[in-house]
């Protein structure tokens, strides 16, 4: 049998690795345009390599997987973060689990992730080619020409299409026929014009509550001021979750921002009435009110009209009125985005109902296996995406090889 891997990042070489594992009699072979293996975990985490997320509750992973949820349940069933994670154990590597839950090899390097599925691949006996690029497939009797520039054709009698964010991968699916999602961008930044806070660049605050105006999407967390506009956890995920909604729009939309969630604008105002009862005479930039990095803080109470100088007794209900709004309410004109370096993700691929999710099969085209992000599958950041990789390379490769 010749099961053929299209694509050496990480969803195909694992795929290869859990195939010829599976099936050490089969010629298991990647195929590889580029000339470097596994770039995607090279760069992943700066460098480190965030593997995955220390979610072990299949039905709470899925969350985090704007497309994709109900088709990765039972795939995480089969082999999830517990998985991996004994996985790498097995063959001498030890994951450590960070605050947040990422996860990223002690040694604080993707040269450890890397080294280990080399050298995997080297004793199982998994054939490599690099810089070799597909032209095309076509479907025969008893599996796959491949044409990958040569004289003579490259058969196959298993196919598993791991091509990433790859416009091969999606053209290859559709002359097989497949449809496919158009993909857009996801997990990105967003830009806002002449910013009012970019002078507070690199400032960050723990939980915050971030809209997008006129629609259901809504985020809680981390957000990271910019010098163009917003990053940070909150602002990652909430343009997974918009990716289309907000492709649709040209990326031209409004945010509303509830600095401080965990208060209704109702306790805020009475926080602040209680604090101007308790220092009447102090100034109100030496009062502390509300948690919030100070500088921030004094933005946010100067677009009230509020001053550092002015007395506590002196601030009218009106002023505190504006102040809850402004906390509670501030909205923000975006337009564009900018892709984050260490995540770039793509939303859309192949259309997820054209697969068999218990092996990864196609649905019209037997013997054609897909894993990773050449499906309509994307995770948020924090080690979702490679989980996807390892968890449908896994079962593709395994189902292949049988």
């Amino acid at each position: 049998m010749q099961v053929v891997v299209i694509g050496g990042g990480a969803a195909g070489f694992f795929a290869a690795l859990a195939a010829k594992e599976l099936n050490p009699t089969a010629n298991v072979i990647i195929l590889e345009r580029s000339a470097k293996l596994l770039s995607k975990v090279r760069i992943s985490g700066g460098g480190r390599c965030n593997v995955t997320h220390a979610c072990f509750e299949p039905r709470l992973l899925v969350q985090n997987y704007p497309r994709g949820q109900k088709e990765l349940l039972s795939p995480f069933h089969a082999f999830q973060p517990r998985d991996i994670i004994e996985w790498f154990k097995s063959r001498g590597v030890i994951l450590k689990q960070e605050e947040d839950g990422r996860m990223f090899p002690v040694s604080d390097s993707s040269s450890t992730i890397i080294d280990c599925f080399l050298k995997e691949a080297k004793k199982l006996g998994v054939e490599i080619r690099t810089q070799t690029k597909l032209h095309s497939i076509k479907k025969v009797e008893k599996g796959f020409e491949l044409d990958i520039g040569t004289d003579k054709l490259f058969f196959a009698h298993h196919i598993i299409l791991a091509t990433g964010s790859s416009p091969i991968g999606w053209e290859i699916s559709k002359s097989l026929g497949h449809t496919i999602q158009v993909p857009v961008p996801s997990l990105f930044t967003f830009n806002i014009p002449s910013f009012s806070m970019s002078g507070l660049s690199g400032i960050s605050t723990d939980r915050v509550k971030v809209k997008i105006k006129d629609s259901k999407f809504e985020q809680v967390g981390a957000l990271l001021i910019t010098h163009w506009g917003f990053s940070g956890p909150a602002i990652l995920k909430l343009s997974a979750f918009a990716a289309r909604y907000l492709s649709e729009r040209n990326y031209d939309f409004s945010v509303v921002i509830d600095w401080l969630p965990d208060f209704t604008e109702q306790e805020l105002r009475d926080k602040i009435e209680k604090a101007r009862k308790e220092h009447p005479t102090k100034h109100f930039g030496n009062v502390q009110i509300v948690s919030l990095p100070k500088n921030l803080w004094k933005k946010l109470y100067e677009k009230a009209d509020l001053a550092s100088h002015m007395l506590m007794n002196s601030i009218s209900k009106k002023a505190i009125t504006k102040l809850c709004e402004v906390l509670k309410k501030e909205q923000y004109k975006v337009h564009g985005k900018t892709t984050n370096k260490d995540e770039f993700v793509t939303c859309g691929g192949v259309t997820l109902s054209e697969v068999e999710f218990k092996t990864m099969e196609s649905k019209l085209c037997k013997n054609l296996f897909f894993c990773g992000e050449v499906l309509d599958i994307d995770g948020i950041t924090g080690g979702f995406n490679f989980q996807n990789a390892w968890t449908t390379g896994w079962i593709a490769g395994r189902s292949a090889a049988k």
